[in-house]
């Protein structure tokens, strides 16, 4: 594991430690101490960290601080977080924890109308929002999110089809010119060759793994279930 990462680890794990026994000094000192580097995985247990600490708060003074003008933000991050990771049940959680009023501010509703693209399958719109971001703190997260999308689409055309001209595959990953495309390629999908002006889906679809449908196990489970239910009944 990288070190850098393991130092930050051990930080939260500590941090957390300190909010459970209500050591505000501690905790402040640990989150102060903690240094945002250029790391994906290191920006992400950093927000995790003010989340972790912005929920401490908020339990433990909320009779006593007025609520911090960065709140929102903070939220929306979480939000595009969890979206970013595709994971939608925990979305929806975290959404119905917070009250009516923080549903109509404006980093909350962008993380929510991304959301709700992301589901409809208006992926272009997903993309685009990322001109219209509330904070720029949230530029980071549209771009993990872009990457998400067009991971999606990736999926859905390989078992779709067998090839694409580049020109539609351009067009179907949203990317603005043939380099990009390229390049997303030779970094995400090896696999995928180039061929005559089209990408060639076939050789994916003959390295992956093909699952055997255990039918005759299914067919005898039915049979089971069948036959208790007449008993039951």
């Amino acid at each position: 594991m990288d070190p850098k990462l393991t130092e930050v680890s051990q930080y939260f794990e500590r941090f957390k430690a300190a909010c459970v026994r209500e050591d505000i000094d501690t905790s402040a000192n640990l989150l102060s101490q903690l240094k945002v580097r250029n790391s994906p995985i290191l920006i992400v247990l950093t927000l995790l960290m003010i989340l972790y600490s912005l929920t401490f708060i908020c339990l433990m003074s909320s009779k006593r601080l007025p609520p911090s003008p960065q709140e929102h933000m903070i939220l929306g991050l979480n939000l595009l977080r969890l979206l970013v990771q595709n994971r939608i049940a925990e979305f929806h959680t975290e959404l119905e924890l917070l009250p009516a009023e923080s549903l109509e501010d404006p980093c909350i509703k962008h993380a929510v109308e991304l959301e709700q693209s992301f589901m409809e399958g208006a992926y272009n719109r997903v993309l685009t929002a990322k001109q219209t971001v509330p904070n720029q703190s949230y530029d980071y997260f549209m771009d993990l999110l872009a990457k998400t999308v067009r991971d999606e689409i990736s999926g859905c055309s390989e078992k779709a089809y067998d090839y694409l001209s580049i020109n539609d595959a351009r067009q179907m990953l949203l990317f603005s010119s043939d380099n990009e495309l390229l390049q997303y390629i030779n970094e995400e999908h090896p696999e995928w060759e180039i061929k005559d002006g089209s990408v060639v889906f076939q050789k994916a679809k003959e390295t992956a793994p093909c699952k055997e449908i255990p039918s005759l196990q299914l067919i005898n489970q039915t049979l089971s279930y069948a036959r208790e239910l007449e008993r039951i009944v």
